[in-house]
């Protein structure tokens, strides 16, 4: 990779406007497309949500960046639209803009509208723009039909009918949308290392672009034969699609990619591939980029499916810290099949790195994912656990806190892989709910929290509201959510005595607790959260199992020929202040 500046633009960029009624059908036309050394899209539905809003609003929402160059016809995906472009002497390829345009053109596009986050809807009586609602009202307007004159006019004839009082709101609201001017300037360049030199330097002020995006971008590679390469948002996918773990950033994927070649995931990434300038050798001094890449991607898969049927960890969602799949993913890189009794290690490790590494390594993903690390030996798979169990040995026990209920918190992360443990039941089938049904729910999302929705979320006080026995665990589409209390009170017509026992035991209930759920919410809450520190406590107590050594397998001990029979045991030690 050379490191020498590339040159200067040949003339300035053309300024010029768009209006949005004249830029979305270029973009749904095939004239506008997205360089495959662009950063992949990853905006939420709030990110969503806020674009419209600021529309709306007048507010400016930042200049588009267009690359204009010759193209042959070919198909192509935009989002979730896929899209035949034509052969054109002026394409525009987006160099600043993605995340915006994508959006666009998925939302107001009926095909793109039903995916999340495109799936946007006006709400005409409050004024807003929602996500897609669970129960569509008459003045709930779809934005492909609000974006359309024709849909617009035939959909107050029918099924907005009863919504007629709106139609001023709707009609202001869509002529904003379609008179919406979005500047750009547009780049008459050949040299592809021009534009992505540009594409970094634009993106290094304000936000930054973060080390998954810069990665990508340097080794894209050129546009030929880009859609087969592998990158790092594929592998994201590819592993979330073979192992239902659900979407990993692509800076955990970057650094467990860069894990599995060498103990340092933070080292310099610009000369990954070179054969010099590099401070470390290469684990793997060899290998290609796409060598890396798809084995990479394997060795992510085998940490993955460890997490979710050794560790209890069935979703991205509960996982507490990302370093945990970091340094899973080089262990498994170099020791893909371990040992019985290492599994178990490798799951008590886990577990105290969930509970006391952040106090041992302060909080930083750094030093967390590079000391561990440095730890795995190539070739040592007994040593390396045995390295690692010891960088927390002097750690003592901990139990993770009860009180506070946030999904994005790592305490919560633990809660609910403790709830997991109970295999939860659906209050309306009786059904277990199956990692499927989690991933299904879940999708994109950062949290679990549409998996845990609240059992009364009008309670006043805070700290009621906030607490874990204020939620269940219902990874489900199906159950009433709206309704909770009156569930859990009610055992359903068609679920048997049994099964309504093991719903409410896979919830920390039990028909005594249950019948107060919509007769005494208080003494429902207090014996409910009581419950609910017990069981997390004997999870932490089987996972961690702080009361065992770390005693090495059998087979690797010198032992005379007269000891073979026996099986392998571990003797319990009760840490100090356990």
């Amino acid at each position: 990779m050379t490191t020498t500046s590339p040159g200067g633009l040949d003339a300035q960029p053309t300024a010029t406007t768009y209006e949005l009624g004249d830029l979305i059908p270029l973009a749904w036309g095939g004239r506008i497309r997205v360089p495959h050394f662009q950063r992949d899209f990853r905006w939420q539905s709030q990110d969503v949500l806020r674009l419209f809003d600021s529309i709306v609003k007048g507010y400016p929402i930042g200049n588009l960046l267009l690359w204009v160059r010759k193209q042959q016809a070919e198909e192509f995906m935009l989002g979730r639209l896929r899209l035949t472009a034509p052969a054109h002497d002026e394409s525009l390829w987006v160099v600043d803009g993605q995340q915006r345009l994508t959006s666009l053109a998925n939302a107001l596009s009926t095909d793109g509208h039903p995916y999340k986050p495109f799936n946007v809807y006006y709400d005409l009586a409050v004024k807003e723009f929602v996500e897609s609602p669970q129960s569509l009202e008459p003045h709930h307007i779809a934005l492909p039909v609000l974006f359309d004159l024709k849909k617009l006019l035939s959909w107050f004839r029918t099924d907005g009918l009863t919504a007629s009082e709106y139609f001023d709101e709707a009609e202001r609201v869509a002529t904003t949308l379609r008179q919406y001017k979005v500047p750009a300037y547009l780049v008459r360049q050949d040299d592809r290392a021009v534009l992505t030199d540009i594409f970094d330097r634009m993106n290094n002020f304000g936000r930054k672009l973060n080390r998954g995006e810069i990665f990508s971008a340097l080794y894209s590679g050129e546009e030929e034969g880009s859609d087969e390469r592998l990158t790092l948002a594929k592998i994201s996918d590819n592993v979330a699609a073979r192992t239902g773990f659900g979407s990993i950033d692509i800076g955990t994927v970057l650094a467990s990619v860069l894990a599995r070649r060498g103990p340092d995931p933070m080292r310099d990434i610009r000369v990954e591939f070179s054969v010099t300038g590099r401070r470390t050798q290469s684990e793997f001094p060899d290998e290609d980029e796409p060598t890396a890449f798809s084995q990479g991607e394997e060795a992510m898969v085998r940490a993955v499916d460890f997490l979710i049927k050794e560790a209890g960890v069935p979703h991205i969602s509960l996982l507490p810290y990302r370093a945990l799949l970091v340094t899973l993913t080089r262990f498994y890189a170099h020791f893909p099949h371990p040992q019985p009794n290492n599994l178990r290690l490798l799951r008590r490790l886990y577990w105290r790195l969930s509970l006391v590494g952040p106090m041992v390594f302060r909080g930083s993903f750094t030093q967390f994912s590079r000391t561990l690390g440095g730890k795995i030996r190539p070739g040592d798979e007994e040593g390396s656990l045995r390295a690692m169990l010891d960088t927390i040995s002097d750690a003592k026990p901990v139990l993770p806190s009860a009180d506070r209920f946030r999904t994005n918190e790592a305490t919560t992360k633990i809660i609910l892989s403790a709830w997991w443990s109970l295999s939860p039941r659906s209050l309306t089938t009786g059904e277990i709910l199956d990692a499927q049904s989690l991933n299904a729910l879940l999708e994109q999302d950062r949290t679990a929290a549409n998996a845990a929705p609240m059992i009364y979320p009008r309670i006043k006080d805070a700290r009621s509201r906030l607490s874990p026995a204020n939620r269940l665990f219902l990874p489900t589409g199906v159950d009433p959510v709206s309704e909770l209390p009156a569930a859990i009170a009610r055992q359903p017509l068609d679920v048997d005595d049994q099964t309504w026992d093991a719903v409410l035991t896979s919830h920390q209930l039990d028909r005594d607790v249950a019948g107060l759920a919509d007769r005494d919410r208080d003494a429902f809450l207090a014996t409910r959260q009581e419950r609910i520190r017990e069981q997390l406590n004997d999870f932490i107590h089987r996972m961690a199992e702080w009361a065992y050594e770390d005693t090495p397998s059998l087979d690797t001990l010198d032992l005379d020929d007269e000891f073979d029979d026996l099986e392998e045991t571990e003797v319990p030690t009760v840490p100090e202040g356990y």
